[in-house]
């Protein structure tokens, strides 16, 4: 008996490393499925404002013409924007930031345009440009939304990963800490509004 007494020992404690190991995969499958379903959410939010742009960009055409140039930079911002694609199981920080640029450079790129419709009366009360930039504003508190939930599904799976003795084994399982959207650079000041009284 005392013989077989260290290998009891030994295939007893590979049990219980292995119902630990088991157990701590089945919890973190969910939550890193979560993770990349929420992606998916940001992913088809943005995706949705991509979409809108051409409608937009062509409504404002015809009002214009000469402001072509501003119509050109909103199209590539939305280009770039576009081309970028991430996997959701292996979002690092330096790809989220070249997500979130791209991102801003688009936000950037439309706040130029609206601005500049501005000065077009005739094409702010055209109701079908009017509902597109309805929709535009609707799909950019739909993208926060996403953005949020995206972060706190990414912070549950964090904090599991984190804890230990789950921070020894997740790795080795195959999960990996995600990434977080971070308020983009200079959102903390308030943006400046200048009124024009001569026009």
């Amino acid at each position: 008996m005392k013989k077989w007494l260290p290998l009891i020992i030994i295939v007893g404690i590979v049990l219980l490393a292995g119902a630990y190991l088991a157990n701590l995969n089945n919890r973190l499958v969910p939550l890193d499925e979560n993770v990349s379903a929420q992606w998916g959410n940001v992913e088809s939010a943005y995706q949705r404002r991509a979409d809108l742009i051409p409608n937009i960009v062509n409504t404002a055409k015809g009002y214009a013409e000469f402001e072509q140039s501003t119509l050109i930079k909103v199209t590539e911002a939305r280009s770039k924007a576009t081309s970028i694609q991430i996997d959701p199981s292996n979002i690092t920080p330096a790809q989220l930031q070249q997500f979130q640029q791209a991102q801003a450079g688009l936000t950037s790129a439309l706040s130029r345009l609206l601005a500049v419709f501005e000065r077009y009366p005739d094409l702010k009360a055209n109701e079908n440009f009017k509902e597109l930039i309805n929709e535009l504003e609707r799909t950019e508190n739909r993208i926060n939304v996403e953005r949020n939930r995206f972060n706190e599904a990414a912070r549950e799976l964090n904090v599991e990963i984190k804890q230990f003795p789950a921070k020894l084994f997740a790795g080795m399982l195959g999960f990996d800490e995600r990434a977080y959207f971070k308020a983009d650079e200079g959102a903390e000041n308030a943006p400046e509004v200048e009124f024009d009284f001569n026009s």
